[in-house]
């Protein structure tokens, strides 16, 4: 099924090719390497005609995907626990449920202080923040990346979290990092890529379009081209379970001593792929600061949400954990929106794809994300995402199609996120 889907890809890619008779890369002419040069830091200005780009697949396109998975070895066991589950995801995984997910996220709970929630514990919230940051600047201080990880599980501090995140990637930004991104730019300034419309397009249609993001929208361009072109991505197929696409110099299909990755980096990017990366610009403001902290950011979790595979903190489970949590503590919920053909997944998977990004507020976002890199795992993005049913029940239990249940959740922007994983998840009845 995997092996599929990759195909499905690079023949999407392919046929863009063929129709617009463009290839897949070439070297530019002087002139335009020139002139690329001279608008590298305003790239947006430029207003290329990209109608007949599309983007390669969209999140609901990978859910499809997803919904077909089946376990060939599963079909005629008999483990009936995963036989009543009534969601979309068909692959028995193992996911945690409430007990073990309070356990896994113990430093949420209720009575530890918390950043992004005003008035939960016994402590006034500005002498709890007073502390916190006491103790963030120690941290700094010492440059133990390990209690960076710990210390940021209760929310990192608004003027410490660029250098506590980098502290946590392990990113200290050398000379020869600085080297690195600049040979990455002259690469994208001497060859043209069709990704590189993919990116520009993408850009467009997302972020510059977004009321937090827009005025990063030259940053994003030089990020994501650069991205494209950086062959030490491909390090990350290791434990990656798919496999990076491949192209053929032309006129030698097939054979392998002719075959290149194609992009460079092995990544497709699809529609909302720049939303990676547009929350970070808030953080970083030297663009290859940006480049190196949105690169481990991408080959230690993003990845993992457009590819399939059974890791607890792939897509698959996310899914399967979302679907859980929302059939086991809000089955009446659950049953009313799967009768009415508003399966829940339909509407949560492109908050989960895109980690949230561009669809809370930024603030919110990024106490989320302190999260994801202190526990170094993504389930905190089902939680949620079920913890966002659970706050909405009321109104999602009158609804009757999914056109109405997606109107209830189309505004997330006003969401707290930290009392809501809270509630959910020390609140509920287990």
């Amino acid at each position: 099924m995997r092996g599929s889907w990759e195909k499905r890809i690079l023949k999407s890619l392919n046929s863009m090719c063929t129709e617009l008779s463009i290839p897949l890369a070439r070297k530019r002419p002087v002139g335009e390497q020139k002139e690329l040069l001279n608008k590298w830091n305003e790239m947006g200005t430029d207003e290329p005609d990209l109608s007949l780009f599309r983007p390669v697949y969209a999140p609901k396109d990978f859910l499809e995907v997803l919904i077909n998975l089946r376990n060939p070895n599963y079909e005629n066991g008999d483990s009936l626990s995963f036989r009543t589950h009534l969601g979309l995801i068909q692959v028995p995984l193992k996911v945690k449920d409430i007990p073990e997910l309070k356990e896994c996220f113990v430093e949420l709970g209720l009575s530890t202080g918390q950043l992004g929630i005003d008035d939960s514990t016994q402590v006034p919230p500005e002498l709890f923040e007073n502390e916190h940051v006491r103790i963030g600047q120690k941290v700094l201080l010492q440059q133990d990346s390990a209690a960076a990880q710990q210390y940021i599980r209760q929310g990192s501090p608004t003027a410490l979290r660029a250098e506590l995140w980098a502290l946590i990637l392990n990113i200290s930004s050398q000379p020869e990092d600085i080297l690195y991104y600049e040979q990455l730019k002259t690469n994208v300034i001497q060859h043209d890529l069709l990704v590189d419309s993919l990116i520009y397009k993408d850009v467009k249609l997302t972020a510059s379009n977004d009321d937090y993001y827009f005025v990063f929208e030259d940053y994003l361009y030089q990020v994501l081209l650069c991205f494209s072109r950086d062959t030490s991505v491909l390090g990350h197929f290791a434990y990656n379970s798919a496999s990076p696409p491949k192209s053929y110099i032309r006129g030698k299909l097939g054979l392998e001593e002719y075959a290149v990755f194609y992009p460079p980096n092995g990544v497709i990017p699809f529609h909302g792929f720049s939303m990676y990366v547009a929350p970070l610009c808030f953080l970083y403001h030297e663009p290859y600061k940006l480049y190196q902290i949105f690169r481990e950011m991408y080959v230690r979790f993003f990845f993992r949400l457009h590819s399939i595979s059974s890791h607890p903190s792939g897509i698959v489970s996310l899914c399967l954990l979302f679907e859980t949590l929302l059939q086991t503590y809000l089955p009446q919920l659950f049953y009313h929106l799967r009768e009415i053909g508003a399966q829940p997944l339909r509407i949560s998977f492109k908050w989960m794809v895109r980690a949230f990004s561009g669809y809370l507020a930024t603030d919110q976002l990024l106490l989320l994300w302190d999260r994801i890199l202190g526990y170094n795992s993504l389930e905190i993005l089902a939680v949620l995402a079920a913890a966002v049913f659970a706050f909405r029940a009321v109104n999602l239990m009158e609804v009757t199609s999914l056109a109405a249940a997606e109107a209830v959740l189309a505004d997330l922007s006003t969401l707290k996120v930290m009392p809501l994983l809270q509630i959910f998840l020390f609140a509920t009845v287990t």
